[in-house]
């Protein structure tokens, strides 16, 4: 392993956070997507249709 100096804990605990808030990140972006799909479909279901599909 590299050596990291005196300094090793800050650098592992530096990329965890980083890792952590990127995971965080790209669970919210997801959980988000499928909010808004469901909410299309509803607003689909209830009859109203988008401008694009004309």
């Amino acid at each position: 392993m590299i050596d990291l100096g005196p300094h090793a804990v800050f650098i592992i605990c530096a990329y965890i956070g980083v890792i952590l808030a990127v995971a965080a990140l790209i669970g919210w972006t997801l959980r988000e997507a499928r909010r808004t799909a469901r909410r299309i479909a509803a607003i689909e279901a209830s009859g109203i249709r988008r401008r694009s599909a004309r």
